[in-house]
Formats: C-alpha cells, structure tokens, sequence
C-alpha cells in the first residue's frame, strides 16, 4: 500500500499541519510505502518572495525531520525537483473538464480572501491530482478542506483509465473524524490564510502571544460551560494528559474554568510536548547543506518511482511513437 501526502511551504507550519498531515504520516512510515514531500510549487500561488520561498522550503524540511520523519524510511523530497509531475499535469490538464474545476470551492474562498486570481490557483486541483497519480497513491491523509480536491483527482484517474485504459490507481481519502480540523485562536479552522494559527516552534515568548490570544467567552469563571464550545477546550483536548483532561472538562462542566490559567497551562503543556523537536530542528537549521543532501537524494528517489508512471501514460496516449 502507498500512501502520499505534501505539505506547502507558505509560512511556518503550525499544529493544524501537524495533526491533520505530519503526524499521521510519519505514524504510518512502517505500515506502508511512504511519500512525503515539500510543495513548494503549489506555494506559489501565494507566495512570490524567493527568499522566504527557499527559505520556507528548508524550514519545513527541518520541521517533518525534527519531529520524526526518516528519510530512510519513506520517500521524502522537494515538488519542485521532481519535473515529471508538471509533465503529467499538461497531459491530465487536457482533459479535465472545466465544470469539474469550476465547482471547487477552494478556489473561490481564497479568492474572496485577498489571494490574486489566476491560472495557477484555478488549476491547482490538477496539480495535485498529477502528484497523487504519478506515483499510483493508495491512501491521501488530507484535511476537510483538501477532501474535494482528492475527490478532483480520483475523478480524473476514472476518466483517464476510461478513455485509454487501466492506468492509474484510484486513491482514497484519509481522514481523521477527530483531528480533520483542527481550530485556530479564534475558532475557525487553523489556516495561514486566516492569520489564527499557533507555531510548531515559535519562541515561548510568541508561543505565550499566540495562546493568549485565542478567543473565548466573557462568562464568569464559576458558570458552567460546554467545553465543546470553546476553542481553548478544543486545543488543550490535542496535548493535555488524559488524566488531566478529565479534571479540566469537569471545571468546564462544573464550573471553575479559569480562562486565563488554562492559556498558561497550555503553553507549558505545548512547549514541553514539542521539547525533543525543538531542539532536534535547531540542530538542523544550522545544517542547510544536510538537508538539501537528504532532499536530493529523496528527490533522485521519487523521480526512479515517477518515470514508471510517465512511461506508461506516453505509451497509452500517443506521446511515445
């Protein structure tokens, strides 16, 4: 069984990337063929800063390898260094139907939010659809969000093997019920996009900034609540011990939920939990040239898996003659 997923290199990655991808895929590097990778590509229909692009991209390589991911185990590279897949893109991009793009939600709710419309965040269903076919993906772990673009993609796979023949494995959707979203400061889903997210590795000074920050209720600290309602619940129920969660959903329940001492509480408990990382990434920060050694070899190693598959779609469709 294969299972792929990519991660952008738009900002600091938080722990809504880290629950909804990072940790389910390094949870599943021995229960089957892994492939992990940077998309740096699809990044680009945000980002056009070279700087922060190239320096985002080595960022989050640091970031998967510090909390876990080994290279030796999966395969782990860069979108970018790997051209066979913008190859495939053009040959599915022929016959993806417009209405099938023109449907995704996606699109239109980044565009409504300030990100400049254009060819490549129209098509970047496509896109992702060529990383997930070319290397024959069982299994995607995405977030809610990302559900209809795979729903994109396994249509295209349909059609493809359709019209020339049984070409591509038709992949299926990971998707924790629990972890599927997972909520940012002010209580809509964790995003950049959205500005609401808390950093995997933020200094503890911004790590106490950015739970500060998340908004909860004006009621008085003795009424009972729904800790279900509230955000700050939400994230502690992600990182607190579960013996302690027991007591801190009873003072919800109860009464006696202290907003304020439950945000410090979750600091410590954030900064002790990603404690090892932290240090194993400082380490790797200060190593660019090892990482750009463990990507290389990672993308030489994609690019072996990616030209089966590219073989097999010029022979069915006419490219090879």
């Amino acid at each position: 069984m294969k299972i792929l997923s990519g991660i952008q290199p738009s900002g600091k990655l938080h722990i809504g990337n880290y629950f909804g991808m990072m940790k389910p895929m390094i949870e599943n590097m021995d229960k089957a063929e892994l492939y992990a990778f940077i998309v740096n590509l699809h990044a680009l229909t945000s980002v056009q800063d070279k700087e922060a692009l190239q320096r985002d991209t080595l960022g989050a390589a640091a970031d998967f390898l510090a909390l876990g991911l080994d290279p030796e185990r999966c395969v782990f590279w860069v979108q970018s260094d790997v051209p066979e897949v913008t190859e495939l893109m053009w040959y599915l991009s022929t016959m993806t139907p417009m209405g099938l793009l023109e449907r995704c939600h996606s699109y239109k709710d980044k565009v409504s939010r300030g990100i400049a419309s254009s060819h490549g965040l129209f098509s970047y269903p496509v896109l992702m659809a060529a990383d997930i076919l070319l290397f024959q993906a069982d299994i995607v772990p995405v977030g809610k969000d990302q559900k209809q673009h795979l729903e994109v993609a396994r249509d295209i796979a349909i059609k493809f093997n359709n019209t020339f023949g049984d070409t591509f494995v038709v992949p299926e959707p990971q998707i924790s019920e629990t972890l599927a979203t997972v909520p940012g400061t002010d209580g809509q889903k964790m995003s950049k996009s959205y500005g609401n997210t808390i950093g995997i590795f933020l200094s503890r000074q911004e790590l106490k900034k950015r739970v500060m920050a998340i908004v909860t209720d004006s009621s008085p600290v003795e009424e009972p609540k729904d800790p279900e309602a509230c955000n700050l619940y939400n994230i502690l129920k992600l990182f607190a011990p579960p013996e302690r969660l027991v007591e801190i959903h009873d003072l919800y329940v109860q009464g006696g939920a202290a907003y304020g001492y439950l945000k410090l509480e979750l600091v410590d408990i954030l900064w002790d939990y990603f404690h090892e990382a932290r240090q194993k990434r400082e380490a790797l920060a200060a190593d660019p040239g090892y990482l750009r050694e463990i990507l290389a070899k990672g993308a030489d190693k994609a690019r072996q898996k990616a030209s089966l598959t590219l073989d097999l779609v010029r022979e069915r469709i006419g490219i090879c003659y």
